[in-house]
């Protein structure tokens, strides 16, 4: 696993992790998640993508 370079980032990390994951139907759990298909875990990460993206856009308004 990739070393934070903020580790109290991590909290806010999960919690954005799983509101992308809601938000394109996927049920993430705590912990261990590698039951999820490369097609679940993509949307998880692409919808991620999408919110970092946006909220950079809105910022530079």
């Amino acid at each position: 696993m990739a070393k934070n370079v903020v580790p109290e980032a991590r909290e806010a990390l999960d919690k954005f992790k799983m509101e992308a994951a809601t938000e394109v139907g996927v049920n993430l759990k705590q912990g261990y998640n590698g039951d999820l298909t490369s097609k679940q875990a993509g949307s998880v990460g692409g919808q991620m993508v999408k919110k970092m993206i946006k909220a950079y856009e809105d910022g530079m308004k």
